[in-house]
This record gives structure tokens, C-alpha cells and sequence, in this order.
């Protein structure tokens, strides 16, 4: 059984039977009985990839666009001829969603990262300034969305990709947000929903 998301257009499997506070990615699709996420020795997740791959979309939005699906904690690069290629994505946790209409301001490869005020306030045991490479929290590539403090990002924390745990950023892959990046421009709009 199909159904359409209103609000992306996109064809998804339906949901109605699985458990009311289960979402979709916590659920075994073949039991309906949630997940239990592998963990390291230190008790964080170990990574699990979510796999990068092309799919039906019918949303308004013109190709070239990227769509974020924050509920879904998918993000679409919407392509010509109905179709998108869906990244998974980690998103702002509770408190720190955000939805609305960006634009990609400028992009940088192995960017360094300077912790905004807010974030410092919050956490002053952050550096205050770190340089790019793998240990950096931006990742491999950075696309900035102009008029905020977010970013597209990676991630040198694989495992929180199809998590909510960022201060607002959408997280991606290293492997993931260098295809992203080398497929967008600056000026790419960028749509973020709930």
C-alpha cells in the first residue's frame, strides 16, 4: 500500500499499522518491532549508513533544488524528470528546528569552524575556533545558508546521521555532502521543512 506526503510529494510505503510512537526509521518494516541500534563500547551508535538513492519525486519545487525533510531526516536534490536522489541527514534536535526558504551563500571545502556566541554560551567548552580536516565538525564540506547561522555540513560523527542532535545544522555524510556539493552552486535554493 502507497501513499503521496502532502507536503514533499514524495511516494512513501504507509505507516498506519506500525506502533503511533514509533517512527519509521525505529521500526523493523518486516516485524513492526522497533529497532535496537548497535552500539560501540563506549555506548554511543555505531554508524549506519543510510544509502544514497535516486527516487520518485512530485513536489513543486524545480530541479536543482535541495528539499529537507527534517521529520523524515532525508534531504532531496531534486533532479529533471520527476526524480530526486534522497541523502539521509542528521537535524536540529529538540528545540533547534527550524523550517523555511535558504539559499546556498557559499561553499567551502575542509572549512574551519568558529563555534557563533550562542553556541558558546551554551557550550563553553567548545574551542573557539578550529581548523579544517577530519577532525573538524564540519566534515569534508560546508555549503552556507545565507541570512542564518546554519550550514549543509559533514560530519566527523557518522553515527548521528538520521539523528536529531545538531543546534540547527543539517548533517551530512563526508562521502555524502562532497556528492552534494559538487552538484550544487551558489545561489541553490534550499527548502527546509517539518
Amino acid at each position: 500500500m502507497r501513499r503521496l506526503l502532502p507536503a514533499l510529494g514524495v511516494a512513501a510505503v504507509a505507516l498506519a499499522a506500525l506502533p503511533a510512537a514509533a517512527a519509521p526509521f525505529d521500526i523493523d518494516i518486516l516485524t513492526r518491532r522497533p529497532m535496537t541500534s548497535p552500539t560501540t563500547s563506549d555506548g554511543r551508535p555505531k554508524a549506519s549508513a543510510i544509502p544514497r538513492e535516486t527516487v520518485s519525486f512530485s513536489g513543486p519545487q524545480a530541479p536543482g533544488t535541495i528539499v529537507i525533510s527534517t521529520s523524515e531526516r532525508r534531504l532531496y536534490y531534486v533532479l529533471p524528470g520527476r526524480q530526486a536522489i534522497r541523502y539521509g541527514v542528521g537535524v536540529g534536535r529538540p528545540g533547534f528546528e527550524w523550517s523555511g526558504s535558504k539559499s546556498i551563500t557559499s561553499k567551502r571545502e575542509w572549512p574551519d569552524w568558529t563555534p557563533p556566541p550562542q553556541m558558546l554560551k551554551r557550550r563553553p567548552d567548545l574551542p573557539r575556533h578550529m581548523a579544517g580536516g577530519i577532525e573538524n565538525p564540519l566534515g569534508a564540506r560546508a555549503m552556507y545558508l545565507g541570512g542564518s547561522l546554519y550550514r549543509i555540513h559533514g560530519s566527523n560523527e557518522p553515527e548521528t546521521i538520521g539523528q536529531a542532535v545538531s543546534s540547527g545544522c543539517i548533517r551530512m555524510t563526508n562521502e555524502d555532502v562532497t556528492d552534494l556539493y559538487d552538484r550544487v552552486r551558489v545561489g541553490t535554493r534550499v527548502v527546509v521543512m517539518r
